[in-house]
Parts: C-alpha cells; structure tokens; sequence
C-alpha cells in the first residue's frame, strides 16, 4: 500500500497534460513545451516524470521511472532512520520516598533524558496520603531542580485524581544510545582528567562546609533560589 502511494504521487508521460514543463538536469534546466519533452524522453530511452506539479511551470526529469521509484523509496527510508523515536518514561514516586529510592530513581530519570526521551514523575497517593499533597508537589520540585541540567519542564506539578503530575523534556534531541565501549572510554578519560585536580584539593585547605544536622529527604538538595522560594510559600 506504501509503495502504490509513491507511485501515485507523480504523473508520468502522458498523464502530464500541462502546455509546457521545466526540465531539470545535471546540465541546469530549460523549458519546453510538453510535446517536445515527452519526444526527448522516447529519443533517450527514458520517462518523462512531474516531480514538482505545484511549480510554474511544472517541473520534470528526464529519468526511467522504476528507477526514480526506487531512489525516492530508499530516500524516504533512510528519512525515516534518522528520525528519532521520543518515548515517554514514567517514574513513580510515593509521598514519603526515602533518599536512597529517590537517588535510585533520580539516576533513571537521567539516563532517560540523555537518550532524548521525555520523563514523567507522578507522585501516587494511597488512600489517607493525600494529606500529604503538599510534599510530594516538594519532592516534585526538587526532582525538577536535580534534573535542570538534562532537562526542561514542560508541566509544573500538578493533581489529577490521586496522581501530582510534573512532565520534563530532554535539552537535546536524542541519539542513538552509545555503546558501552564508547561509554567506558569516556569515563576514563574523565577520570584521568580529573585525578589531578583531585590530588591538589587533597592537598589544599579546602573550607569546611557545615552540613544540616536535621537529615531527611531533602538534606543534601542544591535547590535554586525559586524552588527554596516555592517550597517555603509551600511550608506557610
């Protein structure tokens, strides 16, 4: 059925019933009338094929028309490879997630990302946990915040049923998935382009940074200046 719709689409010889056609070649292009093309096409053993109808005038090849069929399907098969599938992935959550379940999942949602698929994370509320809306829109946040560099939200968290709903985008466009040779090769030469400025801070007076003593899920969280602001509106 695919194929009988490209041999549909052009008009071919006698089909073209045009006054005059522009014909296109290696050689440039020039317009002639219709009769004359179509004795050009019998005098070189080929067809006389519409590929622009739309144009003034039409505009026509000189090409044997099995042959332009079979480049135009390979043309638009080799469209369709490069084309990439965007896949949906969802990640789930509870309104009471641990840290070690989130950073779990955290990793998923990246991995997700840089191979150019979308995220969706919705917090799911079990019955009488629905008095907890508020932090799980707080888990939401900060799992947006964490994931800012690999991706964009496109939908703020939001209920639906008994879903909180938050919708992100990749920043790039996906590719094909690199192999694991090629990954294990990238992350050497990371660490080889880290070890020394490991070895200087080791060796350095590094300043100390006091880390909250009250712990929980959102203890080691580098939130923006909007999502401490959102989550404090959130607390009042």
């Amino acid at each position: 059925m695919k194929n009988d719709n490209i041999k549909n689409q052009y008009r071919v010889n006698e089909q073209i019933r045009v006054r005059e056609v522009r014909i296109v070649g290696d050689g440039g292009s020039t317009v002639v009338p219709t009769r004359q093309a179509l004795d050009m096409a019998r005098e070189q053993g080929v067809d006389l094929v519409e590929i622009s109808p739309n144009a003034n005038p039409p505009v026509c090849r000189l090409i044997d028309y099995s042959k332009f069929l079979y480049q135009q399907k390979k043309r638009a098969k080799e469209m369709k490879a490069k084309q990439v599938k965007v896949e949906v992935k969802e990640i789930r959550f509870g309104p009471q997630t641990d840290e070690h379940d989130y950073q779990f999942k955290l990793k998923h949602a990246k991995e997700f990302l840089e191979d150019g698929n979308k995220v969706r994370a919705y917090v799911f509320f079990r019955g009488r946990s629905i008095l907890f809306k508020e932090q799980g829109e707080v888990l939401l946040l900060r799992f947006a915040n964490d994931l800012e560099e690999f991706g964009k939200v496109e939908h703020m968290p939001s209920l639906e049923g008994k879903k909180m709903f938050l919708y992100l985008a990749p920043k790039k466009a996906g590719a094909a998935k690199k192999s694991q040779q090629a990954l294990d090769r990238e992350k050497k030469a990371a660490e080889q382009k880290e070890a020394p400025r490991q070895k200087a801070a080791e060796t350095a007076d590094d300043a100390l940074v006091e880390i909250p003593a009250n712990g929980g899920l959102f203890a080691n969280a580098k939130m923006s200046d909007a999502v401490k602001e959102k989550i404090k509106n959130i607390k009042e």
